[in-house]
């Protein structure tokens, strides 16, 4: 049997592949059994985003929870993950399921669990759900219609519920009255319908049902939002927001165009709600965030914290403690008033809420940082290798041969998840095998993009014996 394991989101794999039925029962099976370990009377909020199948996958899912005891809260529609989460908490259920493969390619699906608080399951839920995972499972009968009359299956708008929260979360008369011009990529993915709602009149970019995302990974990173940077241009944009295939994750463009990456989002966010509306809380983000988050945190005498990689890990601080922002470099972005959940859709409404009070193009608003932190640039360079070669490098990471790369000579070496180099001038990289996908990614951080990449390619280099 494949072996089944959760990766630093939920358990992803290809349609027809290793992503089957009897895979998709076993990890049903296990989610029960840990669901009823956890409550007398359990119940889930289920839903599905825009991938192929999602529908029937789900009233696979449902039909087994139901019949194994489990009360099913089940979308009608395809819904973004945060809307599952919001349900979850909202609703005070067990546990949250969405079947989704986020940003990866169109041939991915996956399952994604969600904690009672509306948030990433925690490392030792998931790990307690992977310890379940039987080797064999049987399908269980289709009783679906029956067990929708018996009430152990509910239809459950959850997209109505987040699309009334945002209304009453935002001053969206002020975003609307402000003359922002807003354009708005769904990339195919499932915040399109809720987008549409709340803003009208936007400039709307792939936001038609399409379980094959034209062959594009819907990642809204730089180089798949190219038509979009156009369209800002084009149209005279001011903003342009993107999320991913469940809308978790944030992309976004300033007027000109331009993109602006998760590392400058996160310093606006922390800007916009300590200095602007004077929020507390302290600041969550990953291993390869930018160092300049220190910079801003020390000014406004912020509490911070640096986790590894994956939101699972933020959510979790963010259950016992006020967090005023938490993020990561991959755009998964949460902040203080809502679920402890990344919102790219609720992120962005931040951002057009924090031009409409301001009165100031987004350009402006990232000058009032860089006052501040300094300019600066964190690039990525997503390698894809041989498992033999990436299996070197790690050792020679683990090992400590890498003393160097070209130029840049290490003076601190950290491992907290992955390893990041540091250099003199106070320039980084760092080396981390992906949690999703087999790639070895590389980061870099110096004081302009031009720096940055002249510090991945000589890294790459080394890395490669060129």
């Amino acid at each position: 049997m494949d072996k089944i394991q959760f990766g630093t989101d939920g358990w992803r794999a290809i349609i027809g592949d290793t992503f089957t039925l009897k895979n998709l029962a076993r990890v049903t099976e296990a989610t029960a059994l840990w669901l009823k370990s956890s409550s007398e009377t359990p119940s889930v909020a289920l839903g599905y985003d825009c991938r192929f199948n999602g529908s029937f996958f789900a009233k696979a899912v449902a039909n087994q929870l139901a019949q194994s005891g489990v009360r099913v809260f089940l979308s009608p529609g395809f819904v973004s993950t945060p809307m599952v989460s919001l349900a979850t908490q909202k609703r005070q259920l067990t546990a949250g399921i969405i079947l989704t493969a986020s940003h990866n390619p169109p041939e991915y699906s996956g399952f994604k669990i969600k904690g009672y608080y509306g948030g990433p399951a925690t490392p030792s839920m998931i790990q307690a759900v992977e310890q379940l995972i039987p080797e064999n499972t049987a399908f269980f009968e289709d009783k679906f219609e029956a067990l929708l009359e018996a009430k152990m299956i509910e239809w459950y708008d959850m997209e109505a519920l987040y699309e009334n929260h945002l209304k009453t979360s935002f001053d969206l008369s002020a975003i609307r009255s402000s003359g922002i011009k807003i354009g708005y990529d769904a990339m195919y993915g499932a915040g399109q319908s809720v987008f549409k709602k709340v803003f009208p009149t936007a400039e709307l970019l792939h936001c038609e049902f399409n379980p094959s995302f034209m062959g594009q990974a819907p990642e809204p990173i730089e180089k798949n939002l190219v038509p979009f940077s156009e369209l800002i241009r084009g149209k005279n944009l001011d903003i342009g927001l993107a999320t991913d295939g469940d809308a978790d994750r944030i992309g976004l463009y300033d007027e000109n165009g331009n993109f602006v990456d998760s590392h400058n989002i996160l310093l606006l966010l922390i800007h916009y709600l300590r200095h602007y509306k004077q929020e507390s809380g302290s600041v969550i983000c990953t291993f390869s965030c930018t160092s300049k988050i220190k910079v801003l945190c020390d000014y406004y005498e912020i509490p911070m914290q640096i986790t590894k990689i994956g939101f699972k890990y933020i959510a979790e601080i963010m259950l016992n403690e006020t967090v005023l922002v938490g993020g990561e470099e991959s755009g998964g972005i949460a902040v203080t008033g809502h679920v402890p959940e990344r919102d790219g859709i609720y992120i962005g409404i931040t951002l057009f809420e924090f031009m409409a009070k301001t009165g100031k193009k987004l350009t402006e608003l990232i000058e009032e940082v860089y006052a501040i932190t300094g300019s600066f640039a964190v690039e990525r360079n997503d390698l894809h290798i041989t498992e033999e070669l990436k299996q070197h490098v790690l050792t020679q990471c683990k090992n400590g041969s890498y003393t160097g790369f070209g130029e840049y000579q290490v003076v601190n070496t950290e491992d907290l998840d992955g390893f990041k180099f540091h250099f003199p001038s106070g320039e980084w990289v760092m080396i981390r095998p992906s949690g999703t996908e087999p790639v070895l990614r590389v980061y870099a951080e110096s004081q302009n993009k031009e720096g940055a990449f002249k510090i991945l390619d000589s890294v790459v280099k080394t890395l490669l014996n060129k």
